[in-house]
């Protein structure tokens, strides 16, 4: 009965350690969720700050064209249209 006793009280130290490891895995997978979450909101960050700069270049872009286009047709009129004296 003496090494039964033994045996079970090695077992039930055993069972401490399986459970206390069981639950620091748990709490650090936990916290590892958390911070791929906070890396992929600061990613989504940067993309979004990327995509606010790039429309703004786009209309700067897009109005620099229409003036662009404004030059092209009035140029196109000078010289199309006989000069009015």
């Amino acid at each position: 009965m003496n090494q039964f006793n033994r045996l079970v009280s090695e077992q039930m130290v055993t069972m401490e350690k399986l459970l206390f490891l069981q639950a620091e895995l748990e709490r650090c997978q936990e916290i590892e969720a958390e911070l791929q979450a906070l890396q992929n909101e600061t990613d989504l960050e940067t993309i979004q700050a990327d995509i606010q700069m790039m429309k703004k270049e786009l209309k700067e872009i897009q109005l620099i064209f229409e003036k662009q286009t404004e030059e092209v047709i009035n140029s196109y009129r000078e010289i199309n249209l006989p000069a009015t004296v």
